[in-house]
């Protein structure tokens, strides 16, 4: 795991999908398994894992990408982009966001319909 303090800007990330900005400040901290699904061509294509990228918790106590064959509920949303690390089996760290409101429409991905009501602290609008 990178622990390192490093300070990167990132263009193209849209936090649109934040229908509201509770729940932005009290994000905690997660640590991503990127090989949970996270291939290069659909989300590493700018150089970052988005925002608003679905995640659920893994037997492991690591996150991964939350999709329709997920067997764990959804634990909510990546909350800022994350650098795309040097190789996939990185773990990094990112804020997540498990509660507030959220556009659906706006997320970068299609989030499974079951999702929506496995997320009992979130609202989607």
């Amino acid at each position: 795991m990178d622990l390192s303090i490093t300070r990167k800007g990132f263009t193209g990330d849209n936090l649109s999908w934040l229908g509201s900005a509770h729940g932005t400040n009290a994000a905690r901290t997660i640590t991503l398994d990127l090989t949970s699904g996270f291939s290069e061509a659909d989300f590493y294509k700018k150089g970052f894992i988005p925002s608003g990228v679905p995640v659920t918790k893994l037997s492991s106590g690591l996150y991964g990408l939350y999709k329709e064959s997920s067997d764990t509920p959804l634990a909510g949303f990546i909350l800022t982009p994350q650098s795309v690390p040097s190789a996939p089996t990185v773990r990094i760290s990112a804020p997540l966001l498990d509660h507030g409101r959220v556009i659906e429409s706006k997320l970068p991905v299609t989030l499974p319909a079951k999702g929506k009501t496995e997320a009992t602290h979130i609202i989607f609008v």
